[in-house]
């Protein structure tokens, strides 16, 4: 079974920048297409971005597109998303997952999640 943890949210004002990991235990993820997700407070949770297990191929929604960038790291088992040029709409709890694309957009794989890191973006 494996066990992502999440790390590296905090409180940034706008214009800021973050890094958030996802190390995993308990399995390889090197053959897995990996992703980020986040939740805001009273709203559903998101699909942000994603990157396919060879590291070549990255997707992401639009409202992230040119701030955010997700990478790995196969060797240790993580993955990262970069943020920058914070917004107050980017507070959220941000969670990574095993992804696959079904109905036509991306989606978790794994029921499991793991505690995910806080970002809050104060204005």
């Amino acid at each position: 079974q494996v066990q992502l943890v999440e790390s590296g949210g905090g409180l940034v004002q706008a214009g800021g920048s973050l890094r958030l990991s996802c190390a995993a235990s308990g399995r390889t993820l090197k053959t897995s297409n990996m992703g980020w997700f986040r939740q805001a407070p009273g709203k559903e949770r998101e699909f942000v971005a994603c990157i396919m297990w060879s590291g070549s191929t990255t997707y992401s929604v639009d409202s992230v597109r040119g701030r955010f960038t997700i990478s790995r790291d196969n060797a240790k088992n993580t993955v990262y998303l970069q943020m920058n040029s914070l917004k107050p709409e980017d507070t959220a709890v941000y969670y990574c997952n095993v992804v696959i694309f079904r109905s036509g957009r991306w989606t978790n794989a794994l029921d499991a999640w793991g505690q995910g890191t806080l970002v809050t973006v104060s204005s």
